[in-house]
């Protein structure tokens, strides 16, 4: 199998987002904030933007199943209040929830918590529960700047993170970790704050020994990690400066990258730094970079050529494609065992 491991639903129908603007709308007028009853979206339209989108890329490049969660970008957890948060990731999971219904050979579930600024994680438990309990979700996004690019809340490895950080043990499921849509105009969204948003996460995780405390979580880092792949040398020699141990021990235990990186010499780059142990296949299609490589002739997204192309051995790439995201994700082992794959 060919397993991605970071896929958003970013062509739901028009109507989840006319929703979301009257909801944004109403924030200063609680009583024009609509039910969310009053969001409606047939099964045919939920079947036509997968199958003429994500579904069709996924057969046309080799793909076979994606772990599944709402729009990054859409998430927005700056807006509104942490009851606002709440509906609005209520309303996304169960969409996601409903395509991998219609479509459970091909999508598995990952949750958007309704995190809001300066509020207890503790919060975003009972979303986080129904999404694994009812809906049988295999992972979750965490958003660890909830403010939109103005970082006010803890690094990742303060105790304000561990009631999650308990229930990701408890399940055994791992996190991504995903900013949402920067409102800071220094910082592009996708071009700047995800990649910086990952860079951070890796040092802040450096810098703290949170593994001492949970052994057995795990991360994924998106995007190729960041900028920490290519500048591996630096990180290694801050964690010297900082008396911790080797990178191996001290983050790739518990820490992965995929690879949405949408260049040759990127996933070269990756997979000669990174042990192939740690690499997990991903494109984030249809996603941030949804265009044609005039050099190559290829979508900058379609992110298996550029591991069919790297210096690897068969081992390594079904490590890459399917064995690492099985480790990495039990709950997704266990239902594609379930179903006898």
């Amino acid at each position: 199998m060919i397993i991605d491991c970071h896929g958003h639903y970013t062509t739901a129908p028009k109507a989840l987002e006319e929703w979301r603007n009257r909801q944004v709308a109403a924030l200063g007028d609680p009583s024009a904030r609509p039910s969310p009853a009053e969001l409606r979206i047939g099964d045919d339209e939920i079947r036509e933007s997968i199958e003429q989108n994500q579904l069709r890329l996924m057969r046309e490049r080799g793909s076979d199943l994606t772990i599944f969660s709402p729009r990054a970008s859409f998430m927005a957890h700056h807006v509104g209040d942490a009851s606002v948060s709440a509906e609005w990731a209520s309303i996304c999971n169960e969409l996601c929830h409903r395509v991998a219904e219609l479509f459970p050979d091909h999508f598995i579930g990952a949750a958007m918590l309704p995190q809001s600024p300066g509020v207890d994680p503790r919060t975003c438990l009972p979303e986080l529960d129904r999404c694994v309990r009812d809906f049988g979700f295999v992972g979750l996004n965490l958003n660890p700047d909830p403010t939109g690019g103005y970082w006010k809340s803890p690094p990742l490895t303060d105790r304000h993170w561990y009631p999650i950080y308990e229930r990701m043990v408890e399940y055994d499921i791992p996190a991504m970790i995903h900013v949402s849509t920067s409102c800071n105009a220094c910082f592009h969204t996708t071009g700047a704050h995800y990649i910086n948003a990952d860079t951070t996460a890796v040092m802040q995780l450096i810098e703290g020994d949170l593994f001492r405390d949970f052994p057995t979580l795990r991360f994924v880092i998106p995007h190729g990690g960041g900028a920490a792949p290519y500048h591996w040398g630096r990180y290694r020699g801050l964690a010297q400066a900082l008396k911790k141990p080797e990178l191996r021990e001290h983050l790739l235990r518990n820490v992965f990258f995929d690879t949405c990186v949408y260049h040759q010499p990127g996933i070269n780059l990756l997979t000669e730094v990174i042990p192939v142990d740690n690499i997990l296949f991903a494109s984030e299609m249809v996603g941030a970079v949804r265009g044609i490589d005039p050099e190559t002739g290829h979508s900058f997204d379609d992110t298996r050529r550029y591991v069919e192309a790297a210096d690897l051995t068969a081992e390594d790439r079904h490590k890459i494609y399917e064995a690492n995201a099985r480790r990495v994700y039990p709950r997704l082992d266990a239902a594609l065992k379930r179903r006898g794959r």
